[in-house]
């Protein structure tokens, strides 16, 4: 038995299908700026007021990936938690998500192969109610076992 294991984190042995967890988060204009810098993705539709308001957006939006970080915060954090390991990921990006927009990211449990200590996952991110992004992880959860 792991004895060190995180607060928060739920074992291979302890989910469910149905368990949700969320989280919501304010994308600021801090937060693209940073994302860009780390990202190195600089188009400007994300930092560029007259660009982006020529664009099919009429104005700037956050970088895909820096919304679809936060299903891989409430996973790594909190569904299953810490020790968790990606094994894939699957987006469809159906709505800009703009600064100033609170993005819910939602998981949630869908399938559990026990035997593999793999996990299917519902992703989505809605902004105000409305889908912005959903998908489908595969992850590889922590046990309370050592193998």
């Amino acid at each position: 038995m792991l004895d060190n294991m995180p607060r928060g984190t739920i074992c291979i042995e302890d989910l469910e299908i149905g368990m949700i967890r969320h989280l919501r988060k304010e994308v600021t204009n801090r937060d693209i700026e940073m994302f860009a810098e780390v990202s190195t993705d600089r188009n400007p539709v994300h930092l560029d007021d007259d660009y982006a308001m020529a664009t099919i957006f009429e104005g700037r939006i956050a970088h895909g990936m820096l919304t679809a970080g936060l299903i891989s915060a409430v996973i790594g954090e909190q569904l299953p938690g810490h020790g968790t390991i990606y094994l894939g990921q699957t987006l469809k990006f159906l709505a800009p998500v703009r600064p100033g927009d609170v993005v819910l990211a939602e998981v949630e449990v869908m399938a559990i192969d026990y035997g593999k200590r793999r996990v299917t996952l519902d992703t989505r991110c809605l902004v105000n109610g409305k889908p912005v992004l959903k998908g489908e992880a595969t992850v590889l959860a922590p046990t309370k076992k050592f193998d």
